[in-house]
């Protein structure tokens, strides 16, 4: 059920450096089969290319609407998430394991997932972005300090 009411709601944005260009392009297509509304910012080879330009241009897009989630891939993962907090209204955790993926989105809402395509492998990463995407966010407490930031 889940996943039919999000279909019409939730809009995905997905990008890449270089290092993530590979792993994102295969979430992306996953993505794609399972029906969701889902843009690829780039890049589209894997030639060298800054991250910050692409965290940047994912988290405007992801700031426009609550509604609105991204999915941001490089070597480590951290990079994306420093250059996307910059950006008001974002929330980007970097996620590695199931435990911490489930907690970004229960206790802070995250609103963007970082993964690192040289750190877990591509079923993982899968795994995760999936777990992300259908976690809902606990409110209560946990929205008193979402404020906060």
């Amino acid at each position: 059920m889940f996943w039919t009411i999000s279909l019409i709601k939730l809009k995905i944005f997905i990008s890449s450096d270089h290092a993530g260009f590979i792993l994102k392009d295969y979430i992306f297509e996953n993505l794609k089969k399972k029906k969701f509304k889902i843009e690829n910012l780039g890049p589209f080879d894997d030639k060298s290319v800054d991250y910050p330009i692409y965290a940047k241009k994912l988290a405007n897009k992801v700031s426009k609407n609550k509604t609105n989630f991204g999915i941001l891939v490089c070597g480590s993962g951290t990079g994306m998430a420093m250059a996307a907090n910059k950006v008001k209204n974002i929330r980007a955790a970097m996620c590695y394991n199931v435990k911490n993926t489930k907690l970004s989105r229960l206790h802070n809402n995250a609103n963007i997932i970082t993964v690192g395509s040289r750190l877990i492998s591509k079923n993982l990463a899968f795994k995760l972005v999936n777990i992300f995407l259908k976690t809902k966010f606990e409110g209560g407490r946990h929205l008193r300090r979402i404020k906060k930031i």
